[in-house]
């Protein structure tokens, strides 16, 4: 209990303390003027983030690949982050994964009490079989949930570059993080929900760092997704639409294109400017 009262998250957030009184409108402005507060808590931490960048893509361009650990929120975001990595940027699956706690079912349901089974922690580090060659992010909002602190401390044991996003200066997590981004977001609108701040910094910080990290590996050309996977008829289009304007093709010659060269955008635009 003394713990969590020295968690500026947890504090009761005296400018919202009347939010149960309000109109719904008042509610809405009231979260919306909290949530401004997180783009400069984040650009606070951006020399940090940078570090956690140029540590972790060198590693990605010999081998490594980089896991995201969380529980809750925090990990569904990490989750949902790696998920996004082979349609946008074409890699494999395997580069960019997501670690929480509870397993596969905790990201549609909430499993609370896994965040606090530590040893669950290192025995998922020990079957993703981690080494010196990755890269290991731990998050969490108020850096207490032992799942977390426990992988990421085993992921150091084993040589990994190590990171941690938290929104607690005093968080648990710092110790065992070569870099440790800390976000301070503050009180909650609604004290304790974590999932608002706390869980959109985080959110932007992955944003970042992944977006950075495979700009790094060359799989953005200017800001274009030039390793984009045809998914779907949107994803086909946009895939088109960038042919057109690196080669001024027309739509047919595009899409004709890109069927020949069974999806890639890179050889779609080779073939036409040979």
């Amino acid at each position: 209990m003394s713990d969590l009262r020295s968690l500026a998250t947890e504090q009761a957030n005296a400018r919202t303390k009347n939010l149960d009184s309000l109109s719904t409108e008042q509610i809405l402005r009231a979260i919306n003027r909290e949530d401004t507060t997180v783009p400069k808590a984040v650009a606070r931490a951006i020399p940090q983030i940078k570090r956690a960048v140029d540590g972790i893509a060198p590693r990605l361009q010999t081998g490594g690949r980089l896991f995201y650990v969380g529980a809750g929120t925090s990990g569904r975001l990490g989750a949902l982050d790696a998920s996004e990595m082979p349609p946008t940027y074409g890699v494999r699956t395997t580069l960019v994964q997501g670690i929480i706690a509870g397993g596969p079912r905790a990201l549609r349901r909430s499993i609370e009490g896994a965040e606090d089974d530590g040893a669950a922690g290192i025995a998922a580090i020990a079957k993703k079989k981690i080494s010196s060659r990755d890269a290991v992010i731990g998050l969490s909002a108020s850096g207490r949930a032992a799942y977390v602190r426990d992988a990421l401390k085993e992921a150091a044991r084993r040589g990994a570059f190590t990171a941690c996003i938290t929104c607690n200066r005093n968080s648990r997590l710092i110790p065992f993080a070569q870099v440790a981004i800390v976000v301070e977001t503050g009180p909650e609108a609604v004290a304790g929900s974590t999932r608002m701040k706390a869980g959109t910094a985080q959110k932007l910080v992955l944003n970042m760092i992944s977006t950075a990290s495979m700009i790094r590996l060359g799989r953005v050309k200017g800001n274009r997704m030039v390793d984009l996977k045809i998914k779907c008829d949107k994803l086909r289009e946009r895939a088109a639409l960038l042919v057109i304007d690196e080669t001024g093709a027309s739509m047919t010659a595009a899409l004709g294109a890109l069927k020949s060269a069974k999806g890639s955008i890179r050889k779609a635009i080779a073939l036409i400017t040979a």
